[in-house]
């Protein structure tokens, strides 16, 4: 009969410990406390404070295989340490949390836990609502479901759009409604967004592909797509 690895036995912070033991060798364990939180995502969370390692993790993440715990311990630690995390463990962890059950509980967590602030369609400059139905009839036959349209609370220069599957809600950053921005910049990035909705992430073990062979074929069908994302590098 094969015997099970010691790891199987271990807590939550045994686990830690042993791990800090193995990336800081020379250096005493020190206390550990562990809480599972109501979060609203996989997020987690570790600091060092008054000789105290201090480690938040989501509730979902209460019940996993201690293999997943160990996983996330090397990444927690190595971050903070700033050691390169075991490529292992990071692929691991990844693997697990793109699994179907824990994405399908995640984007539940989401709904349920999770605020999503949606301005609405409107806003100074453009109305995203007649925009996306007439991108909608253009390039899908009018066939999408209208998600929850807004502007986000602030101007982003880095993330322009987003689309969030756990609300169905595609947010436009705030610096696009303006007059200074050209209609063109706009509909392009609603229309690479609702793109997000018609092909979504794709999940292959630890890797995540966002952008699919389906997505990049659809988005060079729009119409003057070189001018549209040079106007977006040139934006005031």
């Amino acid at each position: 009969m094969q015997v099970q690895s010691a790891l199987f036995f271990e807590t939550p912070a045994e686990i830690y410990a042993r791990v800090f033991s193995d990336l800081k060798p020379r250096t005493a364990v020190p206390e550990i406390k562990i809480q599972f939180r109501r979060f609203a995502s996989a997020n987690s969370f570790i600091r060092l404070q008054d000789g105290c390692l201090h480690v938040r993790i989501c509730d979902v993440l209460e019940g996993a295989p201690a293999p997943i715990h160990e996983a996330l311990a090397y990444i927690l630690i190595a971050k903070l340490y700033r050691k390169p995390v075991p490529a292992h463990c990071d692929a691991r962890y990844r693997r697990y949390l793109n699994r179907a059950d824990i994405r399908r509980t995640l984007d539940l967590l989401r709904q349920t836990r999770g605020r999503k602030f949606v301005s609405g369609p409107k806003g100074d400059v453009y109305d995203l609502e007649p925009m996306f139905e007439e991108l909608n009839f253009q390039f899908f036959t009018g066939l999408m479901a209208r998600p929850l349209l807004g502007w986000s609370r602030r101007p982003s220069r880095t993330m322009l759009g987003h689309y969030d599957p756990s609300h169905n809600a595609i947010i436009l950053s705030r610096i696009l409604d303006s007059p200074a921005v050209p209609r063109l910049a706009v509909e392009y990035v609603l229309y690479h967004e609702m793109l997000h909705l018609r092909y979504p992430t794709q999940h292959h073990g630890p890797r995540r592909c966002i952008h699919t062979p389906d997505f990049k074929a659809a988005e060079k069908l729009f119409p003057r797509l070189k001018e549209a994302r040079q106007m977006l590098k040139a934006l005031p």
